[in-house]
């Protein structure tokens, strides 16, 4: 594929998605008023419980075997790399842009969590469509892409609604009360989350040792204990305050009925293929998967009405997002990714390193935006960063994937 094909195909996955972003901000828009802030909240609520669990589910039904999930042990570990890395660059980008404290959390949540859905859904089969692509016979591409971009987005998607759900809402519960009236979520709308309160602001919850315990602050003048206790004193609160079903949100779930419908055998031969017995079920959940991604972007672009009329994000903040994302963690991967190649921990096929790399050089995930929402913390802002970002991965994510290929060959 020369240039200008491999430029095509990676523009036009970034093109539709934000095409289908302004139709959400026409949508939004007072003399629409079809997307208003009531209507948002609700599909949210569609998107959270069932849309993107379904997605979930089916494209892991669809792709998991026991053969394939233990060959693709690399991507939980490649996908906890970017996490980690973009966790502390955002950490480092608040602290030198002073961003509001109620920022934090987005910030450091669109540093670490990138989209490994939508995009790479779209990007690898039409690279594998193409004649001359450089990973071989375009069914065998597809299929096997499919199957990596299916746990790399599942994989993602239990991260960033364990992590980064939580970052944000810790950041959140940590605004003074009279600066989050109108960013403040309803418990007796999540009856899931109700009667859970983080007392520990975002940077606490990640960094500090400052941790409250039992409502009270360790006191300054406690005994000092050696370095390795103090870790295994602040793992041990940190998993006090942690419940799980705090992380195991429907998301999580819908990952974890994917993979293990799909690995045992006999409950795949009962749901899924032609001659199944129960396979309308699978159709069913299909059908609601495909509602999610059209969803969460109109959402986005509805929010971003909002983030142009008042927006606290700061310009030096703005672009140092877009650094991170766009040419700090690419580099990142490329040195991971070609030292596992080295040490033989990622096999030899040319189309699952590329996924890999995928995921260094994507944008912000979007289900970021529906966290935001949920919670009613930093919504416009959030769409400000989407906006740009998408905009700046039409042209960034198209040189990207063309070294990557030129990298792989």
């Amino acid at each position: 594929m020369g240039i200008r094909e491999l430029f095509l195909v990676a523009l036009m996955p970034v093109l539709k998605t934000l095409f289908i972003a302004i139709v959400g901000l026409f949508l939004a828009l007072d003399r629409a008023s079809i997307l208003s802030a009531p209507a948002r909240h609700h599909l949210n609520n569609l998107v959270f419980y069932i849309f993107f669990p379904a997605l979930l589910a089916s494209s892991l039904v669809d792709s998991m075997t026991a053969t394939s999930i233990v060959s693709l042990w690399f991507i939980p570990v490649s996908i906890l790399i970017t996490f980690m890395v973009g966790s502390a660059l955002g950490w480092i980008l608040v602290k030198i842009t002073r961003a509001p404290r109620e920022l934090h959390g987005l910030v450091i949540g669109c540093c670490a969590a990138g989209n490994m859905g939508n995009l790479p859904v779209i990007i690898i089969p039409a690279i594998c469509a193409e004649k001359n692509n450089p990973f071989g016979d375009s069914s065998t591409c597809s299929k096997n892409g499919m199957s990596y971009v299916a746990l790399s987005m599942g994989i993602g998607a239990v991260f960033v609604w364990s992590y980064v759900y939580n970052i944000v809402r810790a950041c959140g519960n940590n605004i003074p009360t009279d600066a989050k009236v109108d960013s403040r979520i309803s418990e007796k709308q999540h009856d899931e989350t109700s009667g859970i309160t983080l007392d520990y602001n975002c940077t606490e919850a990640l960094l500090s040792e400052n941790y409250l315990s039992s409502g009270e602050k360790r006191s300054t003048q406690e005994v000092q204990l050696p370095v390795f206790g103090k870790i295994k004193q602040q793992v041990k609160t940190w998993m006090e305050n942690i419940e799980l079903r705090m992380i195991f949100r429907p998301p999580t779930i819908a990952t974890i009925l994917g993979i293990i419908i799909g690995v045992i055998s006999p409950i795949r031969n009962i749901m899924v293929g032609e001659s199944a017995p129960l396979r309308f079920i699978e159709s069913s959940v299909v059908l609601l998967g495909d509602a999610a991604i059209p969803s969460m972007t109109l959402i986005m672009g509805a929010n971003l009405l909002r983030g142009f009329r008042r927006s606290g994000i700061g310009l030096w903040l703005l672009v140092g997002i877009i650094i991170v994302r766009f040419v700090a963690l690419p580099v990142v991967g490329i040195v991971v990714i070609k030292a596992a190649r080295n040490l033989g921990m990622v096999g030899s096929d040319p189309l699952y390193h590329f996924v890999l790399l995928l995921q260094y050089s994507v944008p912000p995930a979007m289900a970021i935006g529906t966290i935001t929402q949920l919670f009613e913390i930093g919504e416009t802002e959030c769409s400000v960063i989407m906006f740009w970002n998408y905009g700046v991965a039409s042209v960034a994510l198209t040189l990207w994937s063309t070294y990557f290929m030129w990298f792989l060959s």
